[in-house]
């Protein structure tokens, strides 16, 4: 079995492979794209990729490529707590303040406002493709005083010295993670902590009338399913033209779930159950 993610190493996305998998194989991915058609292509058994953050919202990469393909489930959810520091080359640990240019994905900069601000005035901040890589870049290049922000799968990846940590502006970040199969044979773990049962499905609207989309929603109020996020993406069909992705906090069952669909159905909607699957929370 092997296991693809958004690489490179060190990035948050390894540790979220990290604590659902073991001992399994991993491959790393340049792109989203990338790792969901090795799914889709048989190339890798899962693809772990990123699908919301607390501060900077969905993904909306995952989703789109996700509902376009229509060929891969949703086996599996992983929240992972985002924890920024700033590392150095060991060679610079004690040299760190002298930094003279700061190296990160966009996100993380964005995150690490507050510390970059007040604590690192006059330091440059560059941006790179993802947390992982800006830590490697440091890590061969030990004679110049650059840090990277990045997490503790990083520095240990790549042998650097943190030398402050959660440098993050807000304690309450996390990004989850899904992990896609070709199947829809749910991923179970044992050593992770289940946080709930969660159900995805896609909606597409029969036409744009007064009240269709709270006839939607009238659906599940009715039936006392709850919902925990609902959401539009762009159909790519013309303006004005949305897919809306609701997230229901139970698994698929044998009769109201169905009982649903049908009824939206029978109102002309068309839908795509995207998956029913556990949800897991990695501990801090």
């Amino acid at each position: 079995m092997r296991i693809g993610y958004l690489g490179p190493k060190g990035t948050f996305t390894k540790a979220a492979v990290d604590a659902l998998f073991t001992s399994e194989v991993t491959q790393s991915y340049r792109t989203i794209p990338e790792c969901m058609d090795a799914v889709k292509h048989g190339q890798i058994t899962y693809g772990v990729l990123p699908l919301e953050n607390t501060l900077e919202g969905t993904v909306n990469l995952t989703i789109d490529y996700l509902i376009q393909n229509k060929t891969l489930k949703i086996v599996s959810e992983v929240i992972v707590p985002i924890r920024q520091h700033l590392m150095v080359h060991t060679h610079n640990k004690n040299s760190w303040h002298d930094v003279e240019t700061i190296y990160s994905h966009p996100h993380a900069l964005a995150q690490c406002h507050r510390f970059l601000h007040n604590g690192m005035k006059g330091v440059k901040a560059e941006t790179f493709p993802s947390t992982g890589a800006a830590a490697e870049y440091v890590s061969k290049h030990p004679e110049r005083v650059i840090g990277a922000i990045a997490n503790d799968t990083a520095a240990t990846e790549y042998r650097l010295e943190i030398v402050q940590r959660n440098i993050h502006d807000f304690e309450n970040n996390h990004t989850k993670f899904v992990v896609l199969h070709k199947q829809d044979t749910t991923l179970e773990s044992k050593q992770l902590t289940e946080k709930g049962q969660k159900t995805t499905l896609m909606i597409a609207l029969p036409t744009d009338h007064a009240g269709a989309l709270h006839q939607v929603l009238a659906a599940f109020a009715w039936r006392k399913i709850n919902l925990s996020k609902i959401e539009s993406r762009p159909m790519k069909t013309g303006l004005g033209n949305y897919y809306f992705l609701i997230d229901i906090e139970q698994q698929m069952d044998d009769i109201l779930i169905p009982n649903t669909i049908a009824e939206l159905e029978a109102l002309g909607c068309s839908i795509e159950i995207l998956g029913s699957y556990p949800s897991y929370l990695v501990e801090d």
